[in-house]
């Protein structure tokens, strides 16, 4: 697949409720799919400012939109969507704001961006490539104790401490640099595989997830977010990754209570009442989006809306 379908768009646009004259954010601009859908709704006094951390995106996003007076793009992390928002000149509170935690088909598919396993490339896997380690200095480096660690708890996968033990035993041979070196180390490791799916997929994962600290940048982008959401304004995150989707159903679950100190009392101050009002059922693509485009298949979207 080399195009870039957004998923989950008709409930993306039916989640953000977007205004013609609203102010919207897009904290993970990918190749715009979501975007251009969003702009597409907005009248002249709409704006949409959308982020990125991978500077190619960005780069995208300036030669399809530049000439859009209503549109900006910056490049930086969903993790300092405050500061970034507020460097790009968005002082006011954002309309919708939406989180889409997936790698874009352009990264998927680029094999010298090093995410798949499918075709050979370096092994790097950085959002941002200029910043951060690699996936191969990482391999290098981390103590066999830690890589078990990541590959277990970011990629549940239950043979992570065999694959753990392959990779620094070869790493003593051969630095581990390409994307197929390493997939082909793990599909030695792992005695049993699941239908359907390759061997090195959740480690692949897993790996991609602690490099670029992605768990940590929910957890940061989710606070803000609520922040700087106006009155009524709509929060939607797709999540693709059963740990990114707990983090996001526990936080949107969280916020939508009283804090638990001031819970059953008859006066609750302010700081203390619920920020956000859940909305009812996460949303998964229909089988005609699966059969389209089958990365989509494990796609959860979750809605919320700021409390006055």
């Amino acid at each position: 697949m080399g195009g870039h379908e957004p998923v989950l768009l008709d409930e993306v646009l039916e989640g953000l409720q977007v205004r013609s004259d609203g102010v919207y954010l897009d904290a993970t601009f990918g190749r715009g799919g979501h975007s251009a859908a969003i702009l597409e709704r907005l009248g002249p006094a709409g704006r949409l400012l959308a982020i990125d951390r991978d500077s190619e995106a960005v780069a995208a996003g300036r030669q399809r939109f530049g000439e859009d007076a209503r549109f900006s793009i910056a490049q930086g992390s969903f993790g300092r969507l405050r500061e970034v928002a507020a460097e790009a000149g968005f002082e006011r509170q954002f309309d919708g704001l939406l989180l889409d935690l997936g790698v874009s088909s352009p990264q998927l598919d680029d094999p010298q961006r090093g995410f798949s396993f499918l075709r050979d490339g370096p092994l790097d896997m950085r959002m941002d490539p200029a910043t951060g380690q690699s996936a191969a200095e990482w391999l290098a480096m981390a103590p066999e104790h830690e890589i078990a660690r990541v590959i277990r708890t970011l990629g549940e996968e239950r043979f992570a401490r065999r694959i753990a033990r392959a990779v620094v035993a070869a790493r003593t041979e051969v630095p581990i640099l390409r994307t197929g070196q390493l997939a082909d180390l793990i599909a030695l490791a792992v005695p049993t595989r699941e239908k359907g799916q390759h061997p090195a997929t959740r480690s692949f994962q897993a790996i991609r997830i602690a490099i670029n600290h992605e768990l940590d940048e929910l957890a940061a982008g989710l606070e803000q977010a609520i922040e700087r959401l106006a009155p009524a304004g709509r929060l939607c995150v797709i999540a693709f990754h059963s740990l990114e989707d707990r983090i996001v159903k526990r936080y949107l679950r969280n916020q939508a209570r009283v804090a638990p100190a001031f819970a059953g009392l008859p006066q609750i101050p302010t700081e203390a009442m619920p920020r956000l009002a859940r909305l009812p059922r996460p949303v998964r693509p229909s089988s005609n989006e699966v059969a389209r485009n089958p990365r989509a298949r494990s796609a959860v979207l979750r809605t919320a809306e700021r409390c006055a």
